[in-house]
């Protein structure tokens, strides 16, 4: 199969053939359709996931069509429409046996613990613990920005920050993930305001329902969060992960509020300062958020088949996979508006 694969850390990928994935007995191999190229990619070619073994083919936010199944396999057949959650549960952890597989204690994860999706087939683990079937109806482009930057945000907004309506929300941050959280937030009926150094972006936040927008460069974000609600946002969110956008996440908040990272922070902001007094003295809530369980994924499905969620809206560039290499070199310069996805193979 064809595969953008990397040899060393920092050092240009390459499109290659290697040869293609058989299924695990409990797995299935899927025939790649769409895959976005995310910023944690980027965060895994730089070096800064200990996961990741070379030679190494990135990506984990695809959506396909089952190619090949596992013998222990019963829930799936060759030619189901699937899409995958970017932490996939073992099924055998008291996490996974809570229902808790996006903190599952042994979880595998295409494109960082092996070889992902920046290629034409990918293999799966625990496929029936983990597929999640797609609507005929919804394209692949779409459907493959649901298993990371959508799905997280889902549940960073409803499952973690339980916003509700009327209350404010700040997004800090408004690529990928961002985007898709202004849109969860509005649709719960949340005020929210986005917060970018993009004017393309603050404007498709608007139109994605945020009530009002900040440019970072223009203002004292945190100020300006706190004289638009009239107190501080009742919840916010780092969608980008930098120490800036943290802070800023957290001064935005008024007392009782809830902070919630999901921006990754890795290599030098593995470790950031933390306005503490703020947090003591103020009873704020700082709460991590980190992927989604396949079995959530009904409730946001069912927001887009009643047209509540559009994540179509969100996607931005679709290129082929010869031009991935360059796509994800470049994730860090925060050039593009919307995902960019690969469905050109």
């Amino acid at each position: 199969m064809k595969a953008v694969l990397f040899e060393k850390f920092q050092e240009a990928p390459r499109l290659v053939t290697v040869d293609d994935p058989s299924p695990e007995a409990h797995g299935v191999v899927l025939k790649v359709a769409a895959t976005g190229v995310c910023r944690s990619d980027w965060h895994g070619w730089m070096g800064h996931d200990s996961d990741i073994e070379l030679p190494h083919i990135p990506g984990h936010e695809l959506a396909g069509v089952v190619e090949a199944v596992g013998k222990d396999v019963t829930n799936w057949k060759v030619g189901d429409k699937v899409t995958v959650p970017f932490i996939c549960g073992c099924g055998s952890c008291s996490e996974c046996h809570a229902g808790h597989q996006q903190v599952c204690l042994h979880q595998e994860q295409p494109g960082f613990t092996h070889w992902g999706s920046f290629a034409e087939y990918v293999g799966i683990h625990q496929a029936d613990l983990n597929l999640v079937s797609l609507p005929e109806s919804m394209d692949f482009a779409t459907a493959a920005s649901l298993g990371c930057r959508f799905a997280t945000s889902f549940r960073a907004v409803i499952d973690q920050g339980r916003v509700s309506a009327g209350q404010w929300v700040a997004v800090h941050g408004c690529g990928g993930v961002g985007l898709s959280a202004v849109m969860i937030a509005a649709a719960a009926g949340a005020n929210v305001i986005g917060v970018d150094l993009d004017p393309a972006k603050l404007a498709l936040a608007q139109d994605l329902g945020a009530v009002a927008v900040i440019n970072g460069t223009e203002a004292d974000v945190a100020q300006a969060i706190h004289d638009i609600t009239r107190g501080g946002a009742h919840v916010s969110l780092d969608a980008l992960g930098h120490p800036v956008t943290m802070t800023n996440s957290i001064l935005c908040l008024r007392p009782r509020g809830k902070h919630i990272q999901v921006g990754l922070m890795l290599g030098e902001h593995a470790a950031p300062a933390i306005p503490m007094p703020k947090i003591v003295g103020q009873e704020i809530e700082l709460l991590g958020s980190h992927g989604m369980q396949a079995h959530r994924y009904g409730a946001m499905l069912d927001m887009v088949a009643s047209g509540k969620l559009d994540p179509a809206r969100l996607v931005g560039a679709q290129i082929s996979l010869a031009e991935a290499p360059e796509a994800l070199i470049n994730m860090n310069k925060f050039q593009s508006v919307g995902a960019t996805v690969i469905t050109r193979f």
